[in-house]
């Protein structure tokens, strides 16, 4: 079976067309609050599209909470109305691509109220987690190798450690494509690698001693370039 590569438009626009065609299998059945959706190999036969896409889809119409999963029993309508949900939709279907400055902001803002949580509410699992992505992320800097997935597994592991799932969803969603575009965007230099180490570890040890105003200051300090990036100072 040929695997079918779609770009990055003409995966936004499949999604587009699993959310509209939802949309309107909700209108045309007159699908209520707390009513269930069809299973995702019936939607998925139903659009013609992979049961991968479907789910992702639901997925991204929970994040809103437009639906909502239950294990073991299936995908429900959540409860808002009929007139919130279509405008909640068609405004998601008319939603841009956000330009990189903005997703950058919007990580500043969240990662420095994720890192406060994360130092208040963290487990040990979760200190083992981060530090093996922050051995991992040493290696490689110190190899001259290519750390960006390990930069991500170090951040999104505080994500974790938080204990919030929007939260955590929202990394998720933005962390990687800003990490990805760093330097196309030159936005971080690349020899800093060493002084990038110090500030993860610094951050590390913060969330480590349970400190939530020294983890937000080490995060403010590691994110000193994106500063400079989004607000030209």
């Amino acid at each position: 079976m040929k695997l079918e590569i779609l770009t990055r438009n003409e995966h936004k626009e499949l999604h587009n067309n699993i959310i509209a065609n939802i949309r309107d299998l909700i209108n045309n059945k007159n699908l209520e609050p707390g009513d269930k959706l069809p299973s995702e190999r019936m939607l998925s036969e139903r659009f013609g599209v992979s049961r991968g896409n479907v789910r992702e889809t639901i997925q991204k119409l929970e994040f809103y909470g437009i639906l909502k999963s239950k294990p073991q029993s299936g995908t429900f309508v959540a409860d808002i109305g009929p007139v919130a949900m279509n405008g909640m939709m068609n405004d998601i279907l008319g939603l841009e691509d956000p330009d990189f400055k903005s997703l950058v902001e919007t990580r500043i803002l969240l990662e420095l109220k994720t890192v406060r949580l994360a130092a208040q509410r963290r487990t040990n699992d979760d200190l083992k987690k981060m530090e093996a992505a922050l051995e991992s992320y040493k290696e490689k800097v110190l190899n001259n190798e290519d750390a960006v997935q390990e930069d991500l597994l170090f951040h999104l592991a505080i994500a974790q450690a938080c204990r919030n799932s929007t939260i955590n969803r929202m990394m998720l969603i933005i962390t990687p494509e800003i990490i990805n575009n760093f330097e196309k965007y030159h936005v971080c230099d690349k020899n800093q690698g060493p002084k990038r180490i110090r500030e993860h570890q610094d951050i590390f040890e913060a969330i480590k001693e349970q400190n939530t105003q020294k983890a937000k200051e080490m995060m403010k300090i590691h994110f000193k370039e994106l500063y400079k990036y989004c607000y030209n100072i």
